[in-house]
């Protein structure tokens, strides 16, 4: 297990915030703000500043956990990892658990976060009691859902850090035992995974067997597995290392059943980015064995791919070989389950990234209402996961987004969503219909009137 990094206390949270408003304040007016980080899981590209960065190294930590009351008081910046490796010391994990260990709890809250409790628990954000918030003014406010800054706490997920940014968030936890039984259910096409979702998510079991954890793996057009995933006190075999030289997704289509600890459970996309590692020959079986252990985690992919990025490597030797270029197809969506037949039909007739990934989804409390992200209470949702890149013709630029845009029409007709994390196309109108544009003007006049930081559109489309 994870060890668990030195944490702050609260005197230690309050001279943190005094120093940050004093960094806030310095900043001279007219000067664009933006956090000093040395990760990010983001995929979209960002235009350059010179600008100094405010420091957050110091809201990284667990301040307390309560386990009489299953909650926990956390710094913002901290990583999923670290979260996760203080509340399991007592039995308990938050109510969802983003994939990837570098995630912060403060990022998966404005910027949302989604995993295979998602069904059950939805999105991070509905598991938040009270958050402190740096806002664009320079304030600092404690939001819940029932004081005087109810808007910020139910407008702040989806906002992208363009309203302010988390602090300190007190969240609920869960308990959780010692190990977790998978079992991958073959679904065939897209209407038999369909069907299998609705089926498990309706009843909350399958074949008899209470479930836990819920997502998928699409390979093909007629190859599907659902992974059924549930808790267990002990471990009747023992339990799989996918940290090392086994591949999980491999695993999803080569066995029917498999244990886990709870830890390795949380953490079984982290090692290979999903399946995304192959891209950098860390699938190779030779490559692997001389790779360091510690080394296979998705945020030195990604620094990989941000070295990449700088040095436009990939497209150089691209156009060196005189190959089509190809447009970075990176995105999160999600569609009703009634539409996921549509939209994987359109997926491999026009776009052909394998395998994706899915994972249902359903808002947890019915009255609870998040306006830049709303999702229909009645209505079981199932994102689709798709991390590559597609050839384009010769004489398209695939800056010019002509698949994404493609999907991000499909998604729309189908009645659905498309996480901002990567590229998006959208104008501003169309951006306001989707997004909660009215709700998102309100509260940027009542937390950011002099518009210091950059607005939503400007951060998640115009590479703000």
């Amino acid at each position: 297990m994870t060890a668990v990094a030195a944490s702050p206390d609260h005197r230690d949270y309050a001279a943190a915030v005094d120093a940050l408003r004093d960094g806030y304040a310095a900043i001279p007016a007219g000067s664009p703000v933006r956090l000093a980080k040395r990760t990010s899981n983001l995929f979209r590209p960002r235009t350059p500043t010179s600008a100094p960065g405010l420091d957050v190294s110091a809201f990284s930590g667990v301040l307390d956990v309560d386990v009489a009351n299953r909650t926990a008081d956390v710094l913002g910046m901290t990583t999923y990892e670290d979260l996760v490796a203080a509340t399991l010391l007592h039995g308990l994990v938050p109510l969802c658990v983003p994939q990837l260990r570098t995630i912060t709890l403060g990022g998966a809250v404005t910027g949302l976060g989604i995993e295979s409790a998602s069904w059950r628990n939805g999105c991070p954000h509905e598991s938040v009691l009270d958050l402190d918030v740096l806002t664009g003014d320079g304030r600092i406010v404690t939001a819940s859902a029932s004081n005087e800054h109810a808007d910020l706490f139910h407008g702040f997920p989806n906002s992208y850090g363009s309203l302010g940014y988390a602090l300190r968030l007190r969240i609920e936890l869960e308990p959780v035992t010692p190990y977790v039984r998978l079992r991958h259910v073959p679904c065939g096409d897209a209407a038999g995974l369909a069907a299998t979702i609705a089926e498990v998510v309706a009843s909350g079991e399958h074949e008899g067997d209470l479930v836990d954890y819920v997502d998928g793996t699409v390979f093909s057009r007629t190859e599907s597995y659902l992974t059924l995933a549930s808790y267990a006190e002990t471990a009747d075999q023992e339990p799989s290392d996918y940290t090392g030289q086994q591949i999980y997704y491999r695993s999803v289509r080569q066995r029917r059943g498999d244990v886990l600890t709870v830890h390795d459970y949380l953490w079984r996309w982290d090692t290979d980015w999903f399946w995304c590692s192959r891209a950098f020959g860390a699938q190779n079986a030779l490559v692997r064995r001389l790779w360091p252990k510690d080394r296979l985690r998705s945020d030195v992919y990604w620094k990989l791919v941000a070295l990449d990025r700088r040095t436009s490597f990939s497209a150089r030797l691209t156009a060196a070989r005189r190959q089509p270029p190809r447009e970075q197809v990176v995105q999160d969506i999600e569609v009703p389950v009634a539409a996921l037949p549509e939209f994987l039909e359109f997926f491999h007739r026009e776009v052909g990234i394998e395998p994706v990934w899915v994972c249902p989804l359903r808002k947890r409390d019915a009255t609870d209402r998040w306006p830049l992200y709303e999702l229909d209470a009645a209505t079981t949702y199932v994102n689709v996961g798709f991390w590559s890149t597609v050839a384009v013709p010769r004489d398209v630029d695939p800056g010019e987004g002509r698949v994404n845009r493609r999907i991000e029409q499909v998604v729309t007709d189908l009645g659905g969503h498309k996480s901002l994390y990567s590229t998006a196309f959208y104008d501003r109108d169309e951006f306001a219909r989707l997004y909660g544009g009215p709700t998102y003007e309100r509260l940027r006049g009542a937390y950011d009137p002099q518009g210091r930081l950059p607005d939503m559109w400007t951060k998640t489309v115009g590479r703000g």
